[in-house]
């Protein structure tokens, strides 16, 4: 038999792990709920041709085809497959695939539900989503995301609102240094304008967008491999060598601006962008806002404000990113229903609170306290003391069995248990309960009708 094993790109996940995800969410859901947005979920599978043709050529080669049922092969393109050519056998052989995002479910979700939504709609959502990325540090092919959007209005203040929620979020988490970068897709429309590329603002922005990555010999070099002209390539050069000489969010606008000077669509997006950062930079912001000109979210269906987010004193990527798209829901039939919103990548938030030493300490514990057990009359003594503290809202257990008492503290201590309770024989005849703490190791005799006021007391309650 061979050794179990897990698919590339995927984990488990023990108890101590949970404890630190569950705390990443509920950070997260705590913030979504207290400005507003509703929950939502939508299927792991959605059909093909729900999610191609809206994340570029290469997301849609990354996303998880589903085979159909039975005999796939039956109604198979038998061209395709005779000239071996996957890409066009995929849709004849996979009607279903499993969702790349949120973003693009939830816009088929609300052209579907439309007549029950009360618009502008606040969602958000925390899901499983998978990529066939290679698998690599901080990048799995299933992971979680959580998002939140605001669609069904188009007005700024909701940049403004996504942008103090990513602040809000990073800063409960106990991050000491981030960035939240913003660009604006109509800026990159501008600039491609402004170098004679209008045409081909995709290829031109999916090469930019790989900055950080490849360097600016990189991107040059792929521009040169899409066959742009020249003349353009020494453009695109010229600029990247004078953006490194601005620094600040307000000089790089000014410089971006001056760049866009005859393109209304670049100067729109230079506008839409100066009121963003001003009026967000009013709210008291923790992370520091950076106007990045090559962030481009290589995703097809952005339109105007563009966000990513950095930790710093990490090398993992990013951790949070988002935008506005004014017509996704067009694709499914509902026309002029602007969105905009923003996604937190959960895994890779606790690979950068991990590597930063981030986590509380009190995620080592599982549970608050355990009553010892001594056998049936005694736990018969601690059942109705044991709901209680339950009651209470705290967690805890009876041990299961009359085991001897080193296996049951060697137990508390594995799971990092605070305190114990314990009552033998005279202990019950005294109506009484001891108390330990296992982490200062003094005892405490305490009347059982005082039990659920000491305990919460020295668990800090």
């Amino acid at each position: 038999m061979s050794k179990p094993s897990v698919p590339k790109g995927t984990r488990d996940f023990n108890p101590a792990d949970m404890a630190r995800r569950m705390f990443i969410f509920n950070t997260i859901r705590n913030v979504f709920e207290r400005c507003g947005f509703v929950p939502i979920e939508t299927p792991a599978m959605e059909n093909l041709s729900t999610l191609t043709g809206k994340y570029g050529e290469e997301g849609d080669q990354l996303i998880f085809k589903i085979l159909n049922n039975g005999d796939f092969l039956d109604k198979a393109d038998a061209d395709a497959l005779a000239a071996k050519d996957a890409k066009k056998l995929a849709f004849s052989i996979s009607k279903k695939a499993l969702r790349y995002d949120l973003t693009v479910p939830f816009a088929r979700f609300v052209v579907m539900h439309q007549n029950d939504l009360v618009f502008p709609f606040k969602r958000y959502q925390m899901q499983p989503v998978w990529r066939g990325d290679r698998p690599g540090r901080g990048r799995y092919q299933e992971f979680y995301q959580c998002d939140a959007d605001i669609i069904g209005s188009d007005g700024l203040l909701n940049e403004v609102e996504l942008v103090g929620i990513l602040d809000e979020v990073f800063s409960a988490l106990g991050l000491p240094e981030f960035t939240i970068a913003i660009n604006n897709r109509k800026i990159l429309a501008g600039m491609a304008e402004v170098f004679g590329i209008a045409d081909r603002l995709t290829d031109f922005t999916v090469a930019l967008d790989k900055l950080d990555k490849i360097h600016k010999e990189g991107v040059l070099k792929e521009l040169n491999d899409r066959g742009f002209a020249p003349e353009a390539v020494n453009r695109i050069s010229d600029f990247l060598d004078q953006m490194t000489s601005v620094r600040d969010f307000t000089s790089t606008l000014n410089f971006v601006a001056q760049l866009l000077g005859n393109s209304e669509q670049g100067m729109k997006g230079v506008e839409e962008t100066r009121y963003v950062y001003e009026t967000a930079s009013a709210l008291g912001l923790r992370g520091e806002l950076k106007l990045d000109l090559t962030l481009a979210r290589g995703l097809n269906y952005y339109t105007g404000a563009i966000f990513e987010v950095k930790a710093g004193g990490t090398g993992i990527g990013s951790i949070s990113g988002g935008g506005r798209y004014d017509d996704l829901t067009g694709v499914f039939g509902l026309s002029g229903m602007s969105g905009v919103g923003i996604s937190f990548g959960a895994d890779r938030i606790y690979d950068v609170l991990e590597e930063l030493g981030l986590f509380p300490d009190y995620l080592t514990s599982s549970l608050d306290a355990m009553f010892a057990n001594f056998g049936p009359a005694e736990a018969a003594y601690a059942l109705p003391h044991l709901r209680r503290l339950r009651m209470m809202g705290l967690r805890a257990e009876l041990y299961p069995d009359a085991a001897k008492m080193k296996k049951q503290f060697k137990y508390a201590d594995d799971r990092h248990v605070r305190l114990t309770i314990i009552a033998g024989a005279d202990e019950m005849a005294k109506g009484i309960f001891l108390v330990k703490d296992m982490q200062s190791g003094t005892q405490t005799e305490v009347s059982a009708a005082q039990l659920p006021d000491t305990v919460a007391r020295l668990l800090g309650h």
